[in-house]
């Protein structure tokens, strides 16, 4: 997954059903004495809405907590959409614009408190490592960093079939992978982990190599590539939102022949589109053991 110099300023066009980190604030300036337990948080993608329903697919939202002994508060910290999964999936077919539009930068939320109801009903709060105040403030730059240099959300893992030891052709860049990375971080500035089983969700389209297509400007732009751009506009309208039921199911069904029956996915990665010639089982869901890190000496710096 590619960094960035700096993050562009989100379009007008692209709104949020819900407000992106409502009550996001600043991380604060630890005491370098002060002794912060630090705790794992899961729960089901989109629980206050619908409950443990996505907890049953294993589809789940990650998180990191942390509370300080001497200031005696309880802080959050996640990384995930600014404008909801779907716009971080597909894009938008804008009428007078050839390229599809997408809203799909995902960031990094920091506010005071845990909401221990959400996490403990339907999925994990755990306390995982403790750390120094230093430690905490060496993240804390770390994070700054990362939220400024990896700005676009992936879903999709892209791998060449089940098996573990599989070619990963793309790998996703969501919530759990920020958590990964903030616990590799803290691991490598001493943090020593729990032993604890610690499993994520991934979900995945499998496929053969897949093949460049080019960026924007040279499939769309004035010398670019019109069949190559039409094809992918035409693989992307059925993924549009949809005003009634029918519209969906018929949809619903070209997306599965397109997909499933011609073997055909558009990928748009790190601002690059990419066909992918699909291959069985096409999609899985998974929600696997990624163990939590063991410290190196070489620490990768800010």
């Amino acid at each position: 997954h590619r960094r960035f110099d700096y993050r562009p300023k989100t379009d007008p066009y692209c709104q949020a059903r819900y407000t992106f980190c409502p009550t996001g604030s600043a991380i604060p300036v630890m005491k370098e004495e002060d002794v912060i337990e630090v705790y794992r948080l899961q729960a089901p993608v989109w629980e206050f809405k619908y409950g443990d329903l996505l907890g049953h697919l294993k589809i789940m939202h990650d998180a990191v907590g942390f509370k300080s002994s001497l200031m005696g508060k309880n802080y959050t910290m996640e990384w995930y959409e600014l404008f909801q999964l779907g716009n971080c999936t597909f894009p938008h077919l804008r009428p007078g614009m050839d390229a599809p539009f997408w809203c799909n930068q995902g960031a990094a939320c920091f506010f005071e408190g845990i909401d221990d109801a959400h996490w403990k009903e339907n999925g994990t709060l755990a306390h995982v490592t403790t750390i120094s105040g230093t430690m905490f403030n060496e993240m804390a730059k770390w994070v700054k960093y990362d939220n400024e240099t990896g700005i676009y959300y992936e879903t999709w893992t892209v791998q060449a079939s089940p098996d573990k030891q599989s070619i990963v052709w793309f790998d996703s860049y969501e919530c759990s992978k920020f958590i990964l990375r903030t616990y590799q971080k803290l691991a490598d500035l001493g943090a020593v982990f729990k032993k604890i089983q610690t499993n994520y969700t991934s979900i995945i389209l499998f496929s053969g190599e897949p093949i460049y297509l080019g960026n924007e400007t040279s499939i769309f732009g004035p010398l670019g590539n019109k069949t190559v751009g039409a094809a992918i506009r035409d693989f992307y309208y059925p993924f549009r939102p949809h005003r009634t039921v029918r519209e969906f199911f018929v949809d619903l069904l070209k997306i599965i022949d397109r997909v499933i029956l011609n073997r055909e996915f558009y990928l748009f990665y790190n601002l690059e589109y990419w066909f992918l010639p699909m291959k069985f089982p096409y999609l899985k869901i998974i929600y696997e053991e990624v163990p939590l890190p063991v410290g190196s000496k070489a620490s990768f710096g800010v």
